[in-house]
């Protein structure tokens, strides 16, 4: 990754925080924990600018679509919103996820994965993110840890006198979308490998807000080793690999193979969360050694939200990856002008909202006007649960449109933190008993969803709508106007919400008559 550019952390209030002793390099426990503080509050707010030149080079482009042109807008402005540093990028923070190449001659005199995870704890308490850690207290009971701890670390050795770092953010949606197909000798020809690359993308879908940046990893000495490679592939780690293989193990990647995948990204029509070619922004395909008897292949993707960082000690000091704190370069008239779309007005019967949107046809985008209700899994799977003992589906199911998400924690001066849609997959086993039973009629998230909710909401009447993920600032500061916890407040961020939306854009994606937006 030789394009990286780095800036000098500043610790001057960290005495002789790195010292070089004879053949050592001593580093002051505080570093460590400094570091990973700085790292995740910037992964929070800023992205690459390489990242970003190329989501832009979308909103400008007269080959996509105009949904992907709006939707590519949108992650610009919602990274003008979030470089102000009070609104995170995405309300989903992440998992924490710390990959380290520490030094033989490095010493610290401490336990690193402790002083990681403080900062790690830091981050999250000092700025205004989200708690997604869930603890099991049992098999089937479970609690938010109220810290995002525990992180991921994992700390490799290596000869010298350097310590490396890459600090992921990692949310759940992208994490979801990682799949392990275990094939054989069988599996490694150009037509085979073709077909899986068809399956295997088109299956992806968009429920992890695209545009992606895809990476797939063919082979490896274990299934273990091979969703590592993955990981790291993901973040652009690999990138520098050579082209080619000769023949000793060491990986490489296949121009020819990454070429073929955003062909096939393209393809499925997926686009940027709500049709067209931009799928993918590019994709790095990884070739591993492998056992005879064997042969992982791997997919997985990094968000729109592609929340990575390079940083490093060495005796000249600590220093991190410098990341894109001017967004605003990209704005132009293009990105800043909106869509006009239909008004719904969402302050009235729930017979009134679904004849307003009987109006309009699978695919139109609307602008949501009024009160709209906010639950996710875990209060999903528990009105679930209660009525299938007879319990009564609260009102609130009924009267409103249901939003699947769940928010940051909220900056001072806005009614809510940053606010984007979660993935509407998981609530798919709820919904159509659910709508039999007259209660979220309207439901609007991100991504799409399986044919058992395109049958519901036209054999119920309903409708999913889809709004941009990866826009949880703007959506924060633009559309939200008040917010109000009114049920199960011991969920913390998955907590019932009771929200006020000012011109929402959300796209119909399945309507009442079965049709869908793909």
């Amino acid at each position: 990754m030789s394009r990286i550019e780095y800036e000098k952390l500043d610790l001057q209030a960290i005495e002789s925080a790195v010292l070089k002793q004879n053949d050592c390099l001593k580093i002051k426990p505080e570093v460590l924990t400094k570091l990973a503080e700085v790292a995740f509050k910037n992964l929070s707010y800023y992205l690459r600018a390489d990242h970003l030149d190329e989501i832009a080079k979308i909103a400008h482009s007269k080959e996509a679509g105009a949904n992907e042109r709006f939707v590519c807008s949108a992650l610009i402005r919602n990274a003008v919103v979030s470089a102000e540093g009070k609104l995170p990028l995405c309300q989903d923070t992440g998992t924490a996820t710390i990959f380290a190449w520490r030094g033989e001659n490095i010493k610290t005199e401490a336990d690193d994965y402790d002083c990681l995870e403080k900062g790690v704890r830091n981050a999250w308490q000092n700025n205004c993110l989200r708690y997604s850690q869930i603890a099991a207290k049992s098999m089937f009971a479970e609690s938010n840890t109220k810290n995002n701890l525990p992180a991921q670390i994992d700390i490799s050795y290596k000869p010298g006198d350097e310590y490396n770092f890459l600090f992921m953010a990692k949310g759940g949606g992208s994490s979801n979308k990682t799949l392990l197909h275990q094939g054989t000798k069988a599996t490694l020809n150009e037509k085979a490998l073709y077909a899986l690359f068809e399956e295997k993308i088109a299956g992806l879908g968009v429920a992890a807000c695209p545009p992606y940046t895809l990476a797939i990893v063919i082979g490896g000495t274990s299934p273990e080793n091979n969703l590592k490679t993955l990981k790291l592939a993901s973040a652009g780690y690999y990138d520098d690999l050579p082209l080619t293989g000769d023949g000793s193990g060491k990986p490489f990647r296949d121009k020819y193979w990454e070429e073929k995948a955003c062909e096939i990204a393209a393809e499925t029509g997926w686009g940027a969360q709500f049709g067209g070619r931009h799928m993918a922004l590019h994709a790095r395909v990884i070739r591993l050694p492998r056992h005879a008897g064997s042969c992982p292949i791997s997919f997985g993707v990094s968000c729109s939200a592609h929340r990575n960082m390079l940083a490093k000690i060495n005796d000249q000091g600590v220093f991190i990856e410098k990341l894109d704190k001017n967004p605003s370069r990209l704005l132009s008239n293009e990105i800043l002008n909106q869509i006009d779309a239909p008004v719904i007005n969402i302050d009235c019967s729930m017979d009134k909202i679904l004849e307003q949107l009987s109006r309009q046809k699978a695919g139109q985008m609307v602008l949501l006007n009024g009160t709209m209700i906010v639950a996710r899994d875990m209060v999903h799977a528990s009105i679930y649960e209660k009525a299938q003992k007879g319990e009564a589906i609260p009102d609130y199911f009924k009267n409103h449109p249901v939003y699947y998400a769940g928010p940051a924690r909220t900056p001072d001066e806005y009614p809510i933190g940053s606010f984007g849609p979660t993935t509407a997959q998981r609530m798919d086993q709820y919904l159509e008993f659910f709508m039999k039973n007259k209660s979220s009629l309207v439901s609007l998230a991100k991504g799409n969803r399986s044919d058992a909710v395109v049958k519901a909401c036209a054999n119920y009447g309903g409708f999913y709508l889809g709004t941009i993920g990866g826009a949880a600032a703007l959506i924060a500061k633009e559309n939200i106007e008040g917010s109000e916890v009114i049920d199960y407040g011991e969920y913390g961020m998955e907590a019932v919400h009771r929200i006020k939306v000012k011109n929402l854009p959300a796209f119909i994606v399945y309507d009442n008559k079965g049709r869908s937006l793909y």
